[in-house]
């Protein structure tokens, strides 16, 4: 791994919630169809509100992203650094297209790369991107594309080394690499409820930027690569919303 191939990886994580805060607060419509969705999730001592705010934020027909992370590695002569970005909106369909834009104007051929992304992050991206009525950018297009013709990497894949009976998660990689944990303030079950009860999207995007560069670090691990000193990450203000 040399520096012109970690320079075209596009590092990237993402925050969803539920569409709505609480079951209730669904339509009658898409309770009905939440509860078929999951029927083999909802009994009697766990009922449809439970199982909602449980999976709600992470099906895709069901939730929406509120933040996209990414993160760039570059070599210099002082050397290797790592600049993070964050779209982040209460309007998914700008959020989208702020990313959209971004692929196709400067990662149009990068590969793309997160944890457990080709299952949950890259397909929930696309899925989200059509119902809010955008076309796919090249990078997540893979229709009709061979397996080794599409570039995405997955570092939770990459971790199995074929074995697909376990999933370990990026917390856990972090603490057997000696890599600082990036659930330090909050963890992925907090989201909802600082989106919905604090209204603090940038809290979010601070912990899913932190999550990306745990990726990369991970990753620089992972190819007996040294990790990139706090001193040489930045971080790109967060835009505010208009």
């Amino acid at each position: 791994m040399d520096a012109i191939q970690i320079e075209k990886i596009l590092f990237l994580d993402i925050e969803t919630v539920p569409q709505t805060y609480t079951y209730q607060d669904l339509d009658e419509t898409a309770r009905t169809l939440f509860e078929g969705k999951n029927r083999m999730k909802i009994t009697e001592e766990k009922p449809a509100e439970m199982v909602y705010k449980d999976l709600g934020g992470i099906q895709s027909e069901f939730g929406k992203i509120i933040c996209i992370s990414v993160g760039m590695v570059k070599d210099s002569s002082t050397g290797r650094t790592i600049r993070v970005k964050s779209f982040a909106h209460d309007d998914e369909h700008t959020l989208l297209s702020q990313f959209k834009r971004l692929l196709d104007d400067h990662y149009k051929n990068a590969i793309l790369c997160g944890h457990n992304a080709k299952e949950f992050d890259f397909p929930y991206i696309c899925r989200r991107m059509l119902i809010n009525g955008i076309s796919l950018p090249l990078a997540l297009d893979i229709a009709g594309k061979k397996p080794w013709e599409i570039r995405h990497l997955d570092t939770m894949e990459l971790w199995k080394f074929g074995d697909y009976k376990a999933y370990t998660g990026l917390a856990l990689l972090c603490h057997v690499f000696g890599i600082p944990t990036p659930k330090d303030d909050i963890t992925g079950a907090d989201v909802a409820r600082v989106y919905y009860e604090d209204n603090d999207l940038e809290r979010i995007a601070v912990y899913c930027e932190k999550d990306v560069i745990a990726l990369i670090q991970v990753y620089l691990k992972m190819h007996l690569e040294p990790l990139v000193s706090e001193g040489n990450i930045t971080h790109v203000p967060l835009s505010p919303q208009g």
